[in-house]
């Protein structure tokens, strides 16, 4: 509203802040994302990465293309259409150390473009994710940014504490995605100047926010599935098919000996790119501009994107996790990167394209349309690229809106369709208003104000993900390792028997009369006598598919024993007529367990849920050990 009535006020307070953020607090954001980086490697080859993010059973819910497609379209879509001329041709000539338009500078152009768009990125958005996803899937607790704090502050994560957070995250994650409509538009208008000769003006651009916006509203209302995931993999294949035009139709061998070298700078020069904050050479409107603007980008863009992650990854182990989130959606940037980047960069330095570089100094929406005229076929590589940023624009207005929706709706995955259409729309409001207060510098500026909370909530969260993991850890090593004292009943079967229970493959009737006449009088016997001994215990049943025995601890992890018959199809090699089976499942708090009791006397059940426990019993020994070792 400010910005609507007082525009050029507000632009002038931005300014302000700006510069006082890029004076006082730029060692904070560089030291954060330094840390989330190394946390998230971490994860991805220690240990941990065995754990899954939902119960141990899961399976993930998409196939890797359209998980990478979904991921990468939310992650960086736009502003690699932006960026990707752009940037390499703005640092090479105007580097911050060295000479201008010099083979060296062209050079370290490309390792900080590669730095900016690197591993750090998805850094931010994977440890987010990863956390989100965490305790949701495997603490049944709502898919919000309040979840991650539950190790520490309890079950004040439902109260007035939890709502701060998740405002924080509605805050960052509005500018978040302001911000790249205001990259998106800006582009949009360049590109049907270009083409078409619409000028491009504030006003152009508020009608184009609207025109897209309506667009990303009907993505929005039909679903995940139904709009986002479709246009995802629309996105990922005008993506690859422009890529590889401009690579084929340029210097390919030239362009794919970058890319290897390219990755090869990046990677040994990391650690130092990583803390370099020019301490001893003073450029804090450099790092402004670009370092400390991208990781405020990145960290408030984390909630947006981190919850969409953690939306679409349920099932897949936090090492499979790291190594997709972080390492393909960066492989293919710096593919990107190297063949747009090096590409301009070849084109000033061997072609003297002088218009070129003076076109992204002087206005960088049209850099990209620009940089096609240099190729056959430039008109058809433009008309690609303008419906290429149109699909990325949309998909970055619904995906958001999306994700706002559900931290509005206090998780539901599915909010109303109403309140979908309200946060689509109210996004482009919030772009529009940043555009015309102050442009894009305006949308710079609240995002890396936005971001600043968020650096101490997405760290504070990481260290309780580490405490948690480390605690489920300690449970599964207890589950699977620890010898029990109580053994297995031993019932009076022969070998007969025994071979009969291996070959044979139950119907649902005969599952179910096991269910009810062996497993749950055994579960309910067990429950009395652990009453009598003082425990908490109740027995959960839902009819015809599980029963589980469920004993409440105070403080710590309650234990659950759940037997839950499942569906299969019979083998092939199955000497068996019927075409379907089931089997009686031990299922614990982690998730199932993957062996099954049909044919277990009564006897035999309530000892192998009192092994379980027994298990269970180690493992809270051993957790409170650790603790009072430390304290």
């Amino acid at each position: 509203m400010a910005g609507a009535i007082w525009p050029e006020a507000l632009n002038s307070f931005f300014k302000v802040i700006q510069g006082w953020l890029i004076a006082k607090t730029s060692w904070i954001y560089v030291l954060a994302v330094g840390t989330i980086l190394f946390i998230s490697l971490y994860l991805m080859v220690s240990r941990l990465g065995d754990i899954k993010l939902g119960p141990d059973h899961s399976e993930p819910d998409y196939g890797n293309l359209s998980w990478f497609a979904m991921l990468f379209s939310a992650g960086m879509g736009i502003g690699l259409l932006f960026f990707g001329v752009a940037e390499p041709v703005m640092h090479f000539s105007s580097p911050p150390v060295g000479d201008p338009s010099t083979i060296e500078s062209a050079r370290e152009a490309m390792k900080i473009t590669f730095f900016h768009w690197g591993l750090h990125a998805w850094a931010v958005y994977a440890i987010l994710a990863v956390t989100l996803s965490y305790f949701c899937y495997r603490k049944n607790l709502p898919l919000l940014p309040r979840s991650a704090f539950y190790p520490l502050i309890g079950d004040k994560v439902f109260g007035k504490t939890g709502d701060l957070i998740d405002t924080f995250a509605v805050i960052g994650t509005m500018f978040g995605v302001a911000t790249s409509l205001g990259f998106g538009v800006s582009q949009v208008n360049a590109g049907i100047h270009y083409l078409f000769g619409v000028p491009q003006s504030a006003t152009v651009q508020v009608i184009l926010i609207a025109i897209i916006t309506g667009f990303a509203t009907i993505s929005v209302v039909l679903g995940l599935d139904g709009g986002i995931k479709k246009l995802s993999n629309i996105n990922v294949f005008l993506a690859v098919v422009l890529m590889i035009a401009v690579l084929l139709l340029g210097s390919t061998v030239d362009l794919l000996q970058a890319y290897v070298q390219n990755t090869g700078a990046y990677l040994s020069d990391i650690i130092y790119k990583t803390f370099n904050l020019y301490a001893y050479d003073k450029k804090e409107s450099w790092i402004g501009g670009w370092t400390l603007l991208y990781w405020g980008w990145w960290i408030s863009w984390s909630p947006f994107v981190g919850m969409f992650i953690a939306r679409i990854s349920k099932g897949r182990t936090i090492r499979e996790f790291m190594v997709g989130v972080l390492f393909v959606p960066t492989g293919f940037t710096f593919l990107w990167m190297t063949i747009f980047g090096n590409s301009a960069l070849t084109l000033a330095l061997k072609k003297n394209a002088v218009e070129l570089v003076s076109t992204v100094n002087s206005n960088v929406p049209v850099a990209l349309f620009k940089f096609f005229e240099y190729f056959p076929f430039s008109a058809a590589l433009s008309m690609v690229g303008l419906l290429l940023v149109i699909t990325f624009f949309i998909s970055s207005s619904d995906s958001g809106s999306l994700v706002i929706d559900t931290l509005t709706s206090g998780g539901k995955q599915e909010p109303p369709v109403w309140q979908r259409i309200f946060w689509a729309v109210f996004e482009g409001v919030v772009a529009s208003i940043l555009l015309l207060a102050g442009g894009l510098e305006a949308l710079q500026t609240m995002t890396i104000i936005s971001a600043f909370p968020m650096i101490f909530m997405i760290l504070i969260g990481a260290y309780a993900l580490l405490k948690s993991l480390r605690a489920d850890h300690q449970l599964l090593n207890s589950v699977k390792n620890h010898t029990t004292s109580i053994q297995y009943t031993q019932a009076n079967t022969t070998w007969k028997q025994r071979l009969d229970s291996l070959v044979s493959h139950p119907e649902r009737k005969e599952i179910n009369n096991f269910l009810s006449e062996v497993v749950t009088p055994g579960l309910i016997e067990l429950k009395d006598e652990m009453i009598k001994k003082g425990l908490e215990v109740d027995i959960v049943e839902k009819e015809d598919t599980s029963t589980s025995l469920v004993l409440k601890n105070e403080g710590v992890e309650d234990f659950k024993y759940q037997v839950q018959l499942r569906h299969f199809e019979v083998p092939d090699y199955a000497p068996e007529d019927n075409k379907n089976y089931f089997r009686a499942e031990v299922f614990l708090r982690t998730g199932g367990q993957e062996y099954d009791v049909f044919g277990y006397t009564k006897e035999q059940i309530v000892a192998d849920a009192v092994t379980q426990y027994e298990k269970h019993f180690h493992f809270l020994h051993m957790s409170n050990s650790e603790f009072l070792k430390k304290i």
